[in-house]
């Protein structure tokens, strides 16, 4: 699903993102992206979804090298991609509906396709309840869940999830990791940036270490686990 082969990210104030990365994330995989901060996961999540280019290196997603993608083509190729937030990112103006519909009337999905798909997500994330009501009056567990539900709702092979419960109490937080892993359980690819080390070390999922823009460890289990 996801293939870094030598891949440089120098910004251009001279600041190292990520050196020499290497990996491959297979399909139906779930791994967690984890270091401090600077450490380069959110650059690594920035280069996957195209928001920044390799300075140097190839990055393959789907089978389909990515590296000189033409601008016109980045729509795209994150349509294969569901993406969630920290900062949730909902259009205020809108129902929690709407938030999640509007992910599918940017790919000009059928009304019908629309009514059917949308109650369907809002169950799996547990908002039936909340369909009419505006982000403002849900919980920021709430927030997040309509985020992933927007995330889901035009079938991505993946979500890629930056610090998705930096924002959340850790109860919250455990809700929407229990999401993910059912998420990725029902066979789509999960990968996630965090700093949550307690819930890294308890999910013991495959974990890919960043210091200076480096990977140093690529294991599973958890922080400081050995395969």
């Amino acid at each position: 699903m996801i293939e870094f082969k030598n891949v440089d990210k120098v910004y251009p104030t001279g600041t190292v993102g990520v050196k020499d990365a290497n990996f491959m994330i297979e399909k139906g995989e779930f791994a967690f992206l984890v270091g401090a901060s600077g450490s380069g996961k959110s650059t690594l999540i920035k280069l996957i979804l195209k928001e920044e280019e390799p300075t140097k290196g190839n990055i393959i997603i789907n089978g389909k090298d990515t590296t000189f993608l033409k601008p016109r083509r980045v729509p795209y190729l994150r349509r294969s991609m569901g993406v969630v937030f920290q900062d949730f990112r909902l259009l205020p103006d809108k129902t929690v509906y709407e938030n999640v519909a509007f992910a599918m009337y940017i790919v000009k999905a059928t009304p019908k396709h629309i009514r059917r798909q949308v109650p369907m997500l809002l169950s799996l994330v547990g908002l039936s309840n909340k369909a009419r009501v505006y982000p403002d009056e849900l919980s920021g567990g709430e927030q997040q869940r309509v985020a992933l539900a927007r995330a889901l709702v035009n079938n991505p092979a993946m979500i890629i999830a930056d610090e998705p419960t930096g924002n959340l109490d850790p109860v919250t937080s455990w809700d929407i990791m229990t999401l993910l892993n059912d998420i990725n359980l029902r066979g789509t690819t999960v990968v996630i940036a965090t700093h949550a080390k307690d819930i890294v070390d308890e999910m013991k999922k495959r974990v890919i270490k960043l210091e200076n823009g480096m990977i140093i460890s690529d294991k599973k289990g958890g922080y400081n686990s050995e395969i």
